[in-house]
């Protein structure tokens, strides 16, 4: 559930408290995918993508209600919330639909590029400067992405492609709302409402593409109800409540450099509880993901004492 929003004591490093909650964080989110694949027994990705955001958000209201938090004070937050919820609900619509068609390593692989997508996208719009040492980390990444795409053997079929395309749009959009919430006053606004705005836009997105998406219920079994319910009980109402907790009492660098823990865990997931195909090129794609992401998210200084010595 949601955490309060009150004064916190501001850590300068990352202690073992926090690493064992990023280790299972990033470990949830790269159960999610499998948690997704689950739930598309029950029910077709879009009625997913909106019923976890609908009961995500619900629980989080009940949550700010409980605890007297403040959502609906004029904060010069509305436009820019409305648009980094739209870019949220395009990130999980064009996810979970992708993830039909794909595996969930591939997925995983994919949508976990949003990292690079921001550097671009703040080079381009925020003036911040590409590093020697970031335009490698961006270098190796797009390397892991192409390995995905040449990777034919893990492939479900030929459909995968259209999947994995999506994922990867995902990634950008994630970067976009990432960039938005960053320029905008929501970079400053309670964790709660910023998740609100997500939650809610993506439901009043996903909403009228029930009408267009096919049957909404299929066959549904326990395991994809309590699938679906681990998604939004579990992953929206708890664990992005607790990411923005700790990003409150804990230096950005020192948890951004958990990131690769999430590509590798879904990868992981994928092979072991679904049975995906762990393929030599999947690995080294992996692998230069991850080695992309702990160069683009070393912290600050060691770049700056690196550019002094350039």
């Amino acid at each position: 559930m949601a955490l309060a929003t009150e004064t916190l004591e501001r850590r300068s490093a990352v202690d073992a408290f926090a690493v064992g909650l990023m280790v299972m964080l990033t470990f949830s989110w790269g159960l999610n995918g499998v948690a997704a694949k689950l739930s598309y027994v029950g029910y077709n990705p879009i009625f997913v993508t909106l019923a976890r955001a609908a009961i995500g958000g619900l629980l989080v209201l009940w949550w700010c209600r409980h605890r007297r938090i403040r959502l609906f004070q004029a904060d010069g937050t509305l436009w820019p919330g409305l648009l980094a919820g739209a870019l949220f609900g395009g990130e999980f619509i064009s996810l979970f639909v992708g993830l039909e068609f794909t595996t969930v390593a591939r997925s995983s692989l994919m949508v976990n590029t949003m990292p690079f997508w921001v550097l671009i996208g703040a080079h381009f719009l925020l003036g911040e400067r590409i590093s020697w040492s970031k335009f490698l980390g961006l270098a190796l990444a797009f390397l892991g992405v192409g390995l995905v795409f040449s990777d034919r053997l893990s492939l479900p079929d030929s459909s995968a492609i259209v999947g994995d395309l999506l994922s990867l749009f995902a990634g950008m959009l994630w970067a976009g709302s990432t960039l938005v919430i960053k320029k905008s006053r929501l970079n400053s606004t309670g964790p709660e409402k910023l998740l609100l705005y997500q939650l809610f836009v993506t439901t009043v997105m996903a909403a009228p593409l029930l009408l267009w998406s096919g049957p909404i219920v299929r066959e549904v079994t326990a395991l994809a109800n309590a699938a679906l319910l681990f998604q939004a009980v579990f992953i929206v109402a708890f664990t992005y409540n607790l990411w923005f907790w700790l990003m409150r009492r804990y230096p950005a660098s020192g948890l951004a450099s958990f990131a690769f823990l999430t590509p590798a865990f879904g990868v992981l997931c994928g092979a072991v509880l679904l049975g995906e195909p762990l393929t030599t090129r999947i690995i080294l794609a992996l692998a230069l993901i991850v080695a992309g992401l702990t160069i683009v998210n070393r912290p600050q200084r060691e770049q700056t004492h690196e550019a002094d010595h350039a």
